[in-house]
């Protein structure tokens, strides 16, 4: 090349540098858009599972029926999302890290969905029981645990896909571990020699212990794959 023509190309250089690729900008307005759609989505799991796990633990019908109505519109705004990024990927084309937001957006999708599904089981559960309990006194307390620990998790989960702290996402991993403990004493309780509980009492707790349990698995799912967009490294993203 010319030294004429390298001063060209320099000047052409110069000129656009600072200048914004306009489909670029298109796809960072959509990926942000998908995280407020998440944060959304998550926001409504919050309310399903605070209202669904008090109507379960108090045997409050009206709190079980605003949770089971409200589920289609979790289940709506998973799959609008879900519709988004598949645009998204079929336009835009997006390699790297780009590729692996939108599709953990995916998969963050339908743990949430499944959340909501989760909090409207728990909800059914006390709405078929009423007016009485579904778990009986002595359980009582423990269940009364795992719902202040999903609602703790949900809590940190809105505020993960909202600022994207992976500090938030490590404490959410963590919380699951007392969930999970909690879903161990209900079962050795339920096998034991002291329960009293007739068959369908035993397949009530047992159901409701596993919904919060899995309630709590799916947030510290979500809280990985965090964890993982931020380190690229699924290994890395994994609890020690």
């Amino acid at each position: 090349m010319t030294g004429n023509g390298c001063s060209a190309a320099v000047q052409r250089a110069n000129s656009n540098e600072g200048k914004i690729d306009p489909m670029r900008e298109v796809f960072q307005q959509e990926l942000t858009e998908v995280q407020d759609r998440l944060v959304e989505i998550a926001e409504l799991v919050l309310d399903s599972i605070r209202d669904a796990t008090t109507a379960f633990n108090t045997a409050d019908i009206a709190l079980a029926d605003k949770v089971i109505a409200s589920d289609p519109t979790i289940d709506e705004l998973a799959v609008e999302l879900d519709e988004l990024a598949i645009e998204i990927l079929y336009r835009q084309n997006p390699v790297a890290r780009d590729l692996r937001i939108v599709v953990s957006a995916l998969r963050m999708s339908a743990s949430l969905e499944r959340m909501g599904d989760l909090a409207r089981h728990i909800a059914q559960l006390a709405r078929r029981r009423y007016p009485d309990h579904v778990v009986p006194e002595s359980l009582r307390d423990t269940f009364t645990q795992m719902a202040a620990h999903d609602i703790h998790a949900a809590t940190l989960l809105e505020q993960l896909l909202r600022t994207q702290d992976v500090e938030l996402a490590a404490k959410l991993i963590q919380s699951d571990d007392a969930v999970d403990a909690l879903h161990k004493t209900v079962f050795e309780t339920v096998l034991g020699d002291g329960w009293q509980g007739e068959a369908e009492k035993t397949v009530d707790v047992t159901l409701a212990s596993r919904f919060l349990e899995r309630f709590g698995d799916h947030a510290a799912s979500i809280a990985k794959k965090v964890q993982y967009l931020s380190s690229g490294d699924w290994a890395a993203a994994e609890p020690a």
